[in-house]
């Protein structure tokens, strides 16, 4: 890892660029095509970007599911609300999460959420997260369907009117505390022009955790430590990558979780159920990956940085300046990048 400063990564975004809601419909939203081998820019929209592939190119897709995993209720013994965010399952009724306000959330307390939910406190966990019991009568994750909230992140400040519009059309594994937002904007209209393309498409699984929320506090990058996440891959997708690479094919990632596992896959490309914590900035040296589908990020995020690993990173925040100079939307329900 190159021993680059957190300040290399920054950038100043007018806060009026930061996406308030979806595009409507999903693939509506702009996309920004860049040659990371030339730096040549192009303006498009995503509705179009089966233009940009070749046949025999192999998609991969995270198909994790966001679940309402954000719960407001009340401290026992007192009239102190109380916020808890899960972000992974510890064992049977046992969950990691955020908790609002710390200091009162210690262990042994006990929160109540209204119905027949509550949870215990059981003591704290690396980095401040806090271990949870949960106490409930019914199915779990259709109790959190009915009086949870979508866990969308700060910077988004007006209400989701349609939670189903923080997950891709193709979520189908429960676990995540936030979206793999670069599938957001896949409809079928695209998958339809993919296929008469001749693109192939396969899956993968990271639940999205707590790496996603922790900010990079080093000065120096290479100081900060990933928060490792779970993450599944098929036999049908590790043989799917393989066929890929032996025909000379391209495999490009859609979003930065997708491109992790791929990486940390490599170069065996064998199927695997495990954790990954591999953080990726320049000067690494990709393995897997060949292209490269994502939003635009947070300054100063491991999410650039994995950005500016795969195309440079003067180029990657030339691109930004572009994307903020052009009027695209950032972040989680922004506009989309494509690196080829």
């Amino acid at each position: 890892m190159t021993d680059l400063k957190r300040t290399d990564f920054y950038y100043e975004l007018p806060e009026r660029l930061i996406a308030q809601t979806p595009a409507e419909p999903r693939d509506a939203s702009r996309l920004m095509v860049v040659d990371r081998a030339g730096g040549g820019i192009r303006h498009d929209f995503f509705f179009n970007i089966a233009d940009y592939v070749n046949k025999g190119d192999l998609l991969v897709l995270n198909d994790s599911k966001v679940f309402p995993a954000r719960l407001l209720g009340v401290r026992r013994g007192g009239e102190v609300g109380a916020e808890l965010l899960l972000l992974e399952q510890k064992g049977e009724n046992l969950w990691e999460a955020l908790v609002k306000p710390g200091r009162r959330l210690k262990k042994g307390a006990a929160v109540d959420f209204g119905g027949d939910l509550s949870a215990e406190i059981l003591g704290s966990l690396e980095g401040g997260t806090r271990l949870v019991r949960f106490h409930f009568d019914g199915d779990f994750f259709e109790i959190l369907d009915k009086i949870g909230n979508m866990p969308t992140p700060p910077y988004i400040t007006e209400k989701l009117k349609d939670n189903s519009r923080y997950n891709t059309i193709f979520a189908r594994e429960t676990g995540s505390a936030a979206a793999p937002t670069a599938g957001l904007h896949f409809t079928e209209r695209v998958f339809s022009r993919l296929a008469a393309k001749g693109a192939e498409i396969a899956y993968i699984t990271l639940h999205v955790g707590l790496g996603t929320f922790r900010p990079v506090k080093s000065p120096n990058i290479s100081g900060h430590k990933m928060h490792a996440e779970r993450f599944r891959m098929s036999e049908e997708t590790a043989r799917k990558i393989r066929e890929s690479k032996a025909r000379g094919n391209r495999v490009i990632a859609v979003g930065t979780t997708s491109c992790r596992v791929l990486e940390s896959v490599s170069p065996r490309f064998a199927p695997r159920f495990a954790t990954t914590d591999i953080f990726i900035t320049p000067g690494y040296d990709f393995k897997a990956v060949d292209g490269l589908i994502t939003n635009f990020h947070l300054p100063e995020s491991t999410l650039l940085m994995l950005v500016s690993a795969f195309m440079g990173r003067e180029e990657a925040l030339r691109a930004y300046a572009e994307a903020i100079k052009e009027g695209y939307g950032f972040f989680s329900f922004g506009d989309a990048m494509m690196i080829i």
